[in-house]
């Protein structure tokens, strides 16, 4: 991936903020900044096809909870192999992954009749980690081997320009003879919370590791984005992974941190700790002795793959669907982080072949979260209850299967 050497040219980067968690991307999208304001909001769904040389279609509606939508005749085609989305300062950012190389940006907004109107377009540097902070965009590009400079980017999201950087030596940061890779990045309270995966980035076993069972976050400041600290743990392995969030600060300002306890040497998993939840509680910088959540435990043996968050300490958790292991069907639960238990998803159907994990919303009222659950009889939107863990079966998606769920106001 090529590393760009000036401002002007990293301008371009503006909005490669793709797949942040489901509650940041509900929030930013409910904030002014991009399109119109009558009160109104409309959601947002893609969908691939499998035709080469398409990601999705960009597809909207009023309202998922009923009726039908089709990508055949209908939508706004999203050229290339793979599309990241993330809705911020209320527009919505349609990102061409550009395996190794810079790929293209599309932004779009609502106009006054609800019309989905692209904004811009222009191509963009590929980074790793995206994630709103304040009304900006937090860009991270993460080397896997070779250099070992990860370069931070700060991109007003209202102006789309890059308003200052900064870089971080991962060989350095991660202390042990290999390298950090960060996971994601999460606003808690004032400060960036980096979780990072300790990597060998040999060129070889990139990924693997030494380490397997160690918790790392990397907290920032900001605007500055100047190290202060790295918070450790061992009693799971990292938060999150590759592209995929792991921590998250709920309505009390407390943080909860997921770990899959999924860490490799050679292909081989190699973690002993269980996969659980851990904390950090609001104003501090130390993990939460008195606080471990064994997932891994009370759900029987599954592993966490991805989380989504909900309201009021409920979370939506995609499991690993063999026991033990990082592999087969995903099955759905919720956690309550709050009275440390687990529940089975209820209603849904029987085989899942994906949900979306990285690209949700949620609803209005808190009480749920809105997923794409893809399966070999058909795709449906659905909403799952944080609270009795019970899933609804809403709008159908004909002719591609769902890949986000986003919504703008206008």
């Amino acid at each position: 991936m090529k590393k760009s050497t000036t401002l002007a040219l990293l301008s371009a980067v503006i909005a490669f903020t793709a797949f942040s968690c489901s509650s940041d991307s509900d929030k930013s999208g409910g904030e002014t900044g991009g399109g119109t304001d009558t009160g109104k909001t409309k959601y947002i769904i893609t969908a691939t096809t499998g035709a080469a040389g398409i990601a999705d279609y960009l597809l909207t509606a009023d309202d998922v909870s009923t009726g039908v939508i089709t990508t055949t005749g209908n939508g706004l085609e999203q050229d290339g192999t793979y599309r990241y989305y993330i809705t911020a300062q209320n527009n919505f950012f349609s990102l061409l992954y550009g395996q190794g190389n810079p790929g293209a940006v599309t932004t779009y907004n609502l106009n006054a009749e609800g019309k989905l109107v692209k904004k811009s377009d222009f191509q963009a540097e590929t980074v790793h980690v995206f994630a709103a902070v304040n009304k900006d965009i937090l860009t991270v590009k993460v080397p896997r081997s070779g250099a070992s400079i990860a370069s931070m980017y700060k991109i007003d999201a209202e102006k789309s320009l890059i308003v200052g950087e900064a870089q971080q030596d991962t060989k350095k940061l991660a202390g042990n003879g290999e390298r950090a890779f960060y996971t994601w990045a999460t606003q808690v309270g004032d400060k960036v919370y980096m979780p990072y995966m300790s990597i060998k980035g040999d060129g070889v076993d990139n990924f693997g590791t030494a380490n397997p069972d160690s918790t790392w976050v990397a907290v920032y400041n900001y605007p500055e984005l100047k190290l202060e600290k790295v918070i450790k743990d061992n009693r799971t392995s990292y938060l999150g992974a590759y592209f995929t969030n792991g921590l998250f600060q709920d309505e009390n300002g407390d943080a909860y941190g997921f770990s899959g306890a999924i860490a490799t040497s050679n292909a081989v998993m190699t973690s002993t700790k269980p996969s659980a939840i851990v904390k950090i509680k609001k104003g501090t910088t130390e993990f939460d002795k008195s606080y471990f959540f064994n997932v891994q435990e009370k759900s029987g043996g599954y592993k966490i793959s991805s989380t989504t968050y909900i309201s009021k300490g409920k979370f939506l958790l995609l499991m690993y669907g063999n026991v033990g292991k990082n592999n087969g069907a995903v099955k759905m639960a919720i956690a309550d982080v709050y009275n440390q238990t687990f529940t089975w998803v209820t209603n849904a159907p029987a085989t899942l072949t994906s949900v979306t994990s990285r690209y949700n919303i949620t609803s209005e009222d808190g009480s749920s979260a809105i997923v794409g659950i893809n399966t070999p009889e058909g795709n449906w939107i659905y909403s799952i209850n944080g609270t009795t863990a019970a899933a609804t079966k809403g709008m159908k998606v004909e002719g591609g299967q769902i890949t986000a769920i986003q919504k703008l106001k206008y």
